[in-house]
C-alpha cells in the first residue's frame, strides 16, 4: 500500500463542481487510487494557475485570495458527500480510517500567494485542516521565490516569519518548489524535519524543480523526506528515458546519498489535467500505475522492507514526529 504525499484532485474536484458535478472524488478518482493500491493521500490547495480557464469562467480569478475561498468551499462540499475518502489531521487518524476501509486525507498548502505577506494567514489554512505547506509555488510573491524564479533571491522577512510560524502550529515545511535560495533560508531556520513532497534528483535531471545532492543531505539532516515524482520532464531530459526504470534510479541515487529512511512518494499525478505537459513517465501514467515502479525497485535490489519504507513508512514516520 502506498502513501502519496502530492495530489492535485482538489484542483479537479474544483473545476468539475464549478461545472456542476458532485461526488467527484467517487465518480472519477477513488476506483483508479484503489486499483493503485493507494491508501492515503496529501490533497494540495494549488490556486496559482489564474490562466486556466475554469477560474476565468466562473469569475474566480480575481485574485488567488478568491480563488483558494472557492477551492476550499468545493473541498468542503465534496468532503461532505464523498463518503470513501476521510480528512485526517494526525497519523492516528489516519490508520483509524484504513481500519475502517477509507483512503485517508491530509491536507495542504501548494503555495501561500493568497496570504500576501499576512502570516496570520497561515492559522486560517491551519483551521481549515492544513498540516504541511509550501510558501511558493512557481512565483515570486510576498514570503519567498519559487523554482521559476530568481535562484538567489532567499526569503523576506515575511517568509521567515512564515517558516516560523508554521513550525510553532506543528505544519510540515515542504520545499519542493522553492528557489535555492529559499531553500537554504528555510534549513537555517529549521529545527526540526524538513520535507520535498514531490520532487527528484538534479544529479540525474538537471532541472531548478529537482534537489542537488547537497540539498537532499540538508534535508536527511533534519530528518525530513523527499517524494519521487512521476512528472515526465523531472525524471530525465531525454524523452526516451522518461520511464519508471529512470524514477526507480532516482529512488536509488537518493538512497544513496540520503539512506533509505529518507525517500518516499510525491507522485504529482496530473493526467487529468489533460496533454501537452502532465503526462506521467511511461509505466507511471495514472495511480494505477503505482506497482510498476516498485517492481523496477525490487528489479534494482531494493528489499521488500525498503520498499516499504519508500511505500508508505518513511512519510508516516515524519507525520507521526510532527503532527503528532
Amino acid at each position: 500500500m502506498y502513501f502519496d504525499v502530492h495530489s492535485d484532485l482538489l484542483y479537479d474536484v474544483t473545476r468539475r463542481r464549478l461545472a456542476g458535478e458532485r461526488r467527484v472524488l467517487e465518480r472519477r478518482h477513488l476506483d483508479r487510487l484503489r486499483q493503485g493500491g493507494v491508501e492515503g493521500l496529501v490533497l494540495a490547495l494549488w490556486t496559482n494557475a489564474e490562466s486556466q480557464t475554469f477560474w476565468r469562467e466562473t469569475g474566480s480569478a480575481r485574485t488567488a485570495a478568491d480563488r483558494t475561498r472557492v477551492m476550499m468551499a468545493c473541498a468542503r462540499e465534496e468532503f461532505d458527500e464523498c463518503s470513501g475518502v476521510r480528512v485526517v489531521h494526525t497519523v492516528r487518524e489516519a490508520e483509524a480510517a484504513r481500519a475502517a476501509g477509507k483512503l485517508y486525507a491530509f491536507l495542504g498548502v501548494e503555495g501561500m500567494a493568497a496570504i500576501g505577506g499576512d502570516v496570520g494567514g497561515i492559522d486560517r489554512y491551519y483551521a481549515f485542516g492544513a498540516r504541511l505547506g509550501m510558501l511558493t509555488w512557481n512565483e515570486e510573491n510576498a514570503l519567498a521565490t519559487g523554482a521559476g524564479g530568481d535562484p538567489a533571491r532567499g526569503l523576506t522577512a515575511a517568509g521567515r516569519q512564515a517558516v516560523r510560524r508554521m513550525e510553532a502550529l506543528g505544519m510540515l515545511m515542504d520545499v519542493s518548489h522553492l528557489n535555492d535560495g529559499g531553500f537554504w533560508d528555510v534549513m537555517k531556520l529549521a529545527s526540526g524535519p524538513v520535507i520535498a513532497s514531490h520532487s527528484n534528483c538534479r544529479r540525474l535531471c538537471d532541472v531548478r524543480r529537482n534537489l542537488t545532492d547537497d540539498q537532499l543531505r540538508a534535508i536527511r539532516d533534519t530528518g525530513g523526506v523527499v517524494g519521487l515524482n512521476v512528472y515526465h520532464g523531472f525524471v530525465h531530459s531525454d524523452p526516451a528515458r522518461q520511464t519508471a526504470e529512470t524514477l526507480a534510479r532516482h529512488a536509488v541515487h537518493m538512497a544513496e546519498v540520503m539512506g533509505i529512511g529518507h525517500v518516499g512518494c510525491g507522485f504529482d499525478f496530473c493526467e487529468f489535467m489533460g496533454p501537452p505537459d502532465n503526462e506521467g513517465a511511461a509505466g507511471l501514467e495514472d495511480a494505477s500505475r503505482i506497482g510498476e515502479l516498485f517492481r523496477q525497485l525490487e528489479r534494482l535490489g531494493m528489499t521488500g522492507a525498503e520498499r516499504e519504507q519508500i511505500a508508505r513508512g518513511n512519510f508516516l514516520r515524519v507525520f507521526q514526529q510532527v503532527l503528532g
